[in-house]
């Protein structure tokens, strides 16, 4: 049997060559491209090991190819608005996207749409699953990491509104990346953010255990598989390596970069966008907005490999390649179903409501239906309106962190 191969899988926001280019990591060989659309940031994903799902850049629709047919699209997955992050759970068995302020959660074998949660005040920017798929974390531009329970999300009553298991609010500006370590509901979650922090928290209590503080906003966290060090990428390019073991029992620490200057990767000319480490815990791969994917050795905090593309890297990690990326004659086992895009049953429910009340009601229907009407034109204004009021609220939201977050001259 063959070794197993890692790989960078690897999208740019120019998306002129390809859309997605998957090449192995030691020595560099282009292995799979795919072409159709630009993947926003955030917003790649394998799916059970058969598909690629890339959430389009300002668009309303997801692509999915399947991993061996390179160049044929093999379909658009509609959604209800433009994704800012897209994530799959580990089993294959659900989807999860970020549609403006609001969580999407799909099953995959039917298509359905389970359930929408709206908890977040802003944006959601990032989205992840532990590795047992029995919780996920969403992370949004109002500064605040929900952890959910997916059994409690699933099996809430339709009439009560599903609640996160922890709201972790001690971040003081937008959330920019998430990484969720081994353990299932015991994992240990770091989150980054434009306040120039990365915490490190934990699922099962909730609780903070480790600030660390840099001179800059941190774009991009990621750790090793053993979670002895965890990488942090600046907004001006460096990249931070903070040793977990070295402060047992100590909850804040300050990033000196002039004392801790070993602990430094420098090659970067813009902001780093996504990191990711090899399974042995030796090779960091990052990706950045001036163009190039670069390949490190973390022992000597050397650039190995320089690869550059045409645009600002938006996505870009090493996994091990599945057995269907490396067999010619591989095909899924089921194809995608259609994803609804409204949740099951909401339109049939409406009906039988309408049509109880017709009958209830006899000889009143008109005065009845009349102002049912009346209401529905009233919602109708008050969701226009309260749509504007969360753009101005989003406008003003962004200002703001632009004023907040502009280096000094």
């Amino acid at each position: 049997m063959a070794a197993p191969i890692e790989v960078a899988v690897c999208t740019d926001s120019s998306a002129q060559l390809w859309s997605c280019v998957v090449w192995e990591l030691h020595s560099g060989a282009n292995l799979l491209t795919y072409r159709g659309g630009q993947a926003g940031p955030r917003g790649l994903t394998l799916l059970n090991g058969e598909y690629l799902l890339a959430a389009q850049l300002g668009k309303n629709y997801i692509s999915a190819w399947e991993v061996q047919r390179k160049d044929q699209l093999q379909q658009k997955i509609m959604c209800p608005g433009p994704v800012t992050c897209l994530t799959t759970s580990p089993n294959g068995l659900y989807m999860l996207a970020g549609i403006a302020e609001s969580i999407y959660l799909w099953e995959v074998s039917t298509g359905n749409l389970l359930v929408i949660l709206s908890r977040h005040y802003q944006d959601i920017s990032c989205l992840r699953f532990t590795g047992d798929s029995s919780h996920f974390l969403s992370g949004g531009k109002d500064c605040l990491v929900l952890v959910w329970s997916l059994c409690s999300v699933l099996q809430v009553d339709s009439s009560r509104t599903p609640a996160p298991r922890h709201v972790w609010s001690r971040h003081t500006l937008p959330i920019t990346d998430m990484h969720c370590g081994f353990g299932g509901p015991l994992a240990r979650v770091a989150t980054a953010s434009l306040d120039q922090t990365v915490k490190l928290w934990e699922v099962s209590s909730g609780e903070l255990l480790l600030s660390v503080l840099f001179d800059v906003g941190i774009m991009a966290v990621t750790m090793d598989l053993a979670e002895h060090h965890m990488f942090c990428g600046g907004s001006e390019g460096s990249i931070f390596q903070v040793d977990l073991c070295a402060w047992p029992g100590q909850r804040e620490k300050s990033f000196q970069s002039e004392q801790d200057s070993g602990k430094v990767f420098k090659g970067h000319r813009n902001q780093v966008t996504c990191l990711s480490v090899s399974t042995d815990g030796s090779v960091l791969l990052s990706g950045s907005h001036d163009e190039t994917v670069r390949v490190w050795d973390i022992q000597s905090k050397q650039c190995i490999r320089t690869v550059t593309l045409k645009g600002p890297v938006t996505n870009a990690f090493v996994m091990l390649a599945p057995v269907s990326m490396l067999s010619s004659d591989f095909r899924p086992r089921l194809p995608l179903p259609h994803f609804n895009r409204h949740l099951l049953g909401a339109e049939h429910g409406d009906e039988q409501r309408r049509g109880g009340l017709t009958l209830r009601l006899g000889l009143h229907q008109q005065n009845v239906l009349g102002g049912q009407d009346q209401l529905r034109i009233r919602i109708t204004e008050l969701e226009d309106e309260v749509q504007n009021l969360r753009k101005i609220n989003r406008d003003l939201f962004d200002f703001s962190t632009r004023i907040i977050t502009r280096p000094t001259k």
